[in-house]
């Protein structure tokens, strides 16, 4: 008797990507598989884009999504993991854009701890980072 797992990697490697199956835990699959089901229900049919369309990097995250992604540290990077494996870009950026606002809301020294992050400047090396950025504008 064949499992799921089974079945779909007899089938993926025909296709040459059920290396990915591997990579990714069952947990963060099915959280995949929920959030591609809500979007097929729920979102308008797609339309072509051009190569160079930013608008999925400059878009708000929706409620829906926002929702989603509030998870944890750790099963969100695994999200990221997975959905660059499968190529699955609309959730890959939905995950990057969650990371990117978290860190904008940070100073340099929380976001240290936040990732264990060593601080390998000297004080003096700090200091003169901090004078230049302030010349150039940057906080």
């Amino acid at each position: 008797m064949y499992n799921i797992f089974h079945v779909l990697s007899l089938l993926l490697i025909g296709f040459g990507i059920a290396w990915w199956l591997f990579s990714v835990t069952g947990n963060i699959l099915r959280k995949i598989i929920i959030w591609m089901d809500w979007h097929m229900k729920n979102d308008p049919p797609a339309t072509e884009k051009e190569e160079d369309d930013l608008s999925p990097f400059t878009e708000e995250i929706s409620e829906w999504d926002e929702e989603f992604v509030k998870v944890d540290q750790g099963t969100l990077f695994e999200l990221i993991l997975a959905t660059n494996y499968l190529n699955l870009k609309p959730l890959r950026t939905v995950c990057c854009k969650t990371v990117a606002n978290t860190l904008k809301k940070k100073s340099v020294e929380q976001i240290r701890e936040m990732y264990n992050i060593k601080n390998d400047f000297t004080p003096e090396e700090e200091e003169e980072l901090r004078r230049e950025n302030q010349l150039l504008g940057y906080e």
